[in-house]
Order: C-alpha cells, then structure tokens, then sequence
C-alpha cells in the first residue's frame, strides 16, 4: 500500500472513530433496535431505514464525496489528496453528527415524509462516511465526465424508486414544498 493512501485510510478511520465516539455520547444507538446488522436494507418507510450498513441513501453520501472531491480541489489545487480528504471528511462527519441531532431528527420529520425517523445508528453513520470517501477516490481517479454521470444516474435512479435523492433531501430540508412532500408520499 503506498504512503498516500495508507495516510488517507489512517486519516477516515480516525474521522470515523471521532465521529462514532461523538455520536454514541450524544445517545445515538450503535446498532438497529431489531438487534442485527444487514448489509441493505432497501425499505425507506421502515423503522430500519438509516439503521444498517447500506440504504437507499447510501447513493447520497457517494454523491458527497464527489462533490467534496471537486470543491476541495478547486480550492485547493495544489493540496494533496490526503489534505483534500480530510477537510471532506471534516465536513461530512460535521454531517452526520448535526444530522442526529434532535434539531434536524425534528426537522427530517416535519418537513418530509420521514415520519418515523428517529436518527441513524452509529453504524450507519460510519457506512455513510465510508461512502462518501468511495465517491471522493471515485471522482479523485475517474474523468469528470463520469463523476457527473454517477451523479445523474444515482439522482435519476433515487427519485424514480424512492421519489427522493440528494436534491430533493436538501429542498425539502432546506425549503420544503407541500407539493413536493405530497408527492413523495405517492
């Protein structure tokens, strides 16, 4: 393994260690209530949903490291990719401990569909970190013509299954429409 990327993995599994520690003293749960880990779980209106390893959303956090990659090398083209890596990590784990916070919990049920949302578990969070540092290396190593057709194509294939997405999670975060939630709920 070269020096960069074993300093890159050194770098996420610290990032994912703070992280897991920070979310577990903010009361979040390690694992699903339902007592086991699944690789997916693929059933958005469930209780499971952002419980384990993988999900319909997992696409999203992908997305992130994509977009983190293009915006950290545009700030910072002569950086190296570690020093890259880790301002993304910064952000996306800033994330996903706001994310569990009661304030977007609240927030994620009021304004989307997300009724039952209650927060990710811990080991969901740190997939999703996973995730985001797999779309960062993606778009690090890929032409940009096919980072911006992962982007497309995992946007396309969310909001046609699950009629949600990245773009749609951030409107309705950020500026929900009725008409958008209405239909979301089929």
């Amino acid at each position: 393994m070269n020096r960069t990327l074993l300093k890159s993995v050194a770098i996420a599994a610290a990032a994912i260690a703070a992280t897991a520690v920070i979310l577990h003293l903010m009361g979040r749960i390690w694992i699903c209530k339902c007592g086991y880990v699944k690789l997916w779980h693929g059933v958005v209106v469930s209780s499971e949903n952002s419980q384990h390893l993988s999900d319909w959303y997992t696409p999203s956090h992908i997305i992130h490291g994509i977009l983190f990659y293009a915006l950290f090398t545009w700030l910072m083209p002569r950086a190296s990719i570690a020093t890259r890596l880790t301002f993304a990590l910064v952000v996306e784990c800033a994330w996903e401990i706001f994310e569990n916070t009661n304030f977007i919990i609240n927030r994620y049920r009021e304004a989307t569909i997300s009724l039952d949302y209650f927060g990710d578990s811990i080991v969901n969070s740190a997939a999703d970190i996973v995730a985001m540092v797999i779309g960062f290396f993606l778009a690090a190593r890929l032409p940009v013509w096919a980072s911006v057709a992962i982007i497309v194509f995992f946007e396309a294939l969310t909001t046609y299954l699950i009629r949600d997405g990245l773009a749609l999670n951030i409107l309705m975060l950020v500026w929900p429409l009725e008409a958008v939630k209405a239909w979301q709920g089929g």
